[in-house]
């Protein structure tokens, strides 16, 4: 070997081991980034006594997928069961303090009270004064509802523009993919870049992807919807401004293909966009049916008969009083409107002994006419809420049951799918944070590892300027033997 050749060979020695090492210690600075892929600095020998070095990125794409796909059904389902928490407490306060079924058994004891002494108005305001809690408990939660839809309508809103805000910046990683593929550069960076976009966009709506040619990848949701090709395609959304009971939230298109909801409490919702919808739509629609069917229940419960005359609207009224609501037939957004029949109200000038004795809709309905001691209407009164009765199917619980144990039962339905959607959440958070240590175990850094690389690579960076050293004193030598 001449001393040129040699003198080749640990130049390009230093030169390979220089970018080695910096290609390590580029892995050791990003090794606490979970979007930093690792990096491998490959040795090829190009002609005799040259090297270059190829830097390949550590990729495993079926675990990516896989951490993909449990991103969204995590962030569905987060969605879901955060805005459950947010939920209960507006309608029902802590500890159900001031939710309907509270309302409703304190409103029994008080009717109880007052039949064991009818001659004292001091009770029968008591019991005026508890009705006005229930329809406080109902209106307040009617509200609460909607205004949690109209919220929730917010971050769809939102959410969508940041989906939106993702998938353009997705297209100029992409590019950047492209372009560097085909000019044969360096692309670890970008597709570090695009990786990390599509986990991101994984939390908005479930993805799939493939990838064409020059690393050009193509992104659809899971039912085929295109969402990204070349260029993104558009995801569309009109918020309200308000929301009333039974009426339907817009829809969410991705390339004019709408998203659809989930359901139950381990919510088949999966990404954001379908979690919330789920709330909207689902969740928080049901809520207000089952209020809307309590009050419902209340009004027939407290309903005034009288021979030969129609049921009509006692102590408990609404917007089509003296009609009672007909039977197992939810009206829409009746929570909201129910109300205490002002001629009992001693505060708007009513009298409470009506509701012991009858006539709050004319003589033909009063009852009492042995005196003040008269308990049997009070006793009636409470006897119908423990009476079953018929309900609609579609506010999703029991159809036959009392008014006090419905409304036991909308809280009893409601915690059971937030613990449901409690125990789901932890389980799917639990399979994400997995999939992303696998991923992270198979293409991240080792420390330990690139730090022992890095200790070979001294070693052969010494052994080259060891070369280099000879070298320089053969050629010393040499020019000596010739001067």
């Amino acid at each position: 070997m001449s001393l040129s050749s040699a003198l080749s060979i640990a130049q390009s020695s230093l030169l390979a081991t220089s970018k080695q090492t910096s290609i390590v210690s580029r892995n050791v600075a990003d090794a606490s980034n979970p979007d930093y892929a690792r990096r491998t600095a490959v040795i090829t020998s190009t002609a005799p006594g040259a090297r270059s070095v190829e830097i390949q990125r550590a990729a495993n794409d079926l675990l990516f997928r896989q951490n993909l796909s449990a991103l969204s059904a995590w962030s569905g389902q987060s969605a879901l069961y955060n805005g459950m928490d947010q939920l209960d407490l507006a309608v029902n306060g802590v500890d159900n303090a001031s939710s309907p079924s509270t309302a409703i058994a304190n409103l029994q004891n008080a009717l109880q009270l007052y039949a064991t002494t009818p001659s004292n108005q001091n009770l029968g305001a008591s019991v005026i004064d508890a009705a006005k809690d229930v329809v406080r408990s109902l209106n307040d939660g009617a509200t609460a509802i909607q205004d949690f839809r109209t919220q929730t309508d917010r971050q769809i809103a939102t959410a969508v523009d940041d989906l939106n805000s993702l998938l353009s910046q997705f297209q100029d990683a992409n590019k950047s993919v492209i372009s560097g593929t085909r000019s044969g550069t360096d692309v670890s960076d970008a597709l570090d870049q695009r990786d990390a976009l599509l986990k991101k966009i994984a939390e908005y709506v479930p993805v799939s992807t493939f990838t064409r040619g020059d690393n050009d990848m193509v992104i659809t949701t899971n039912d085929g919807t295109t969402l990204f090709e070349t260029v993104p395609r558009s995801v569309s959304f009109t918020p309200s401004a308000g929301y009333t009971a039974g009426t339907p939230g817009n829809t969410i298109y991705i390339d004019n293909v709408p998203v659809s909801a989930g359901t139950g409490g381990n919510t088949s919702a999966v990404g954001k966009l379908a979690g919330l919808i789920t709330l909207r739509d689902s969740v928080a629609a049901t809520m207000q049916s089952q209020l809307d069917e309590t009050a419902r229940g209340l009004i027939s419960a407290f309903a005034e008969t009288a021979p030969s005359q129609t049921d009509a609207a006692g102590l408990f009224t609404w917007s089509g009083a003296p009609a009672v609501p007909a039977a197992g037939t939810l009206v829409n957004g009746l929570a909201g409107s129910i109300s205490v029949n002002t001629a009992m109200d001693p505060s708007a000038g009513g009298d409470p002994a009506l509701l012991r004795d009858g006539g709050a809709n004319g003589a033909a309905y009063i009852l009492n006419t042995s005196g003040s001691s008269y308990s049997d209407l009070l006793i009636a009164y409470g006897d119908r809420l423990d009476q079953p009765m018929v309900f609609d199917a579609a506010a999703g619980i029991t159809t036959t049951s009392s008014v006090s144990d419905y409304a036991a039962n909308a809280i009893g339905w409601f915690e059971g799918v937030r613990q449901q959607a409690s125990t789901t959440a932890d389980a799917k958070e639990a399979l994400a944070t997995r999939t992303a240590e696998a991923l992270s175990n198979d293409t991240g850094v080792n420390v330990d590892q690139e730090m022992s690389l890095l200790l070979d690579l001294e070693h052969t960076y010494q052994a080259s300027a060891r070369m280099m050293k000879t070298v320089d004193d053969m050629l010393s030598a040499l020019l000596d033997a010739v001067g």
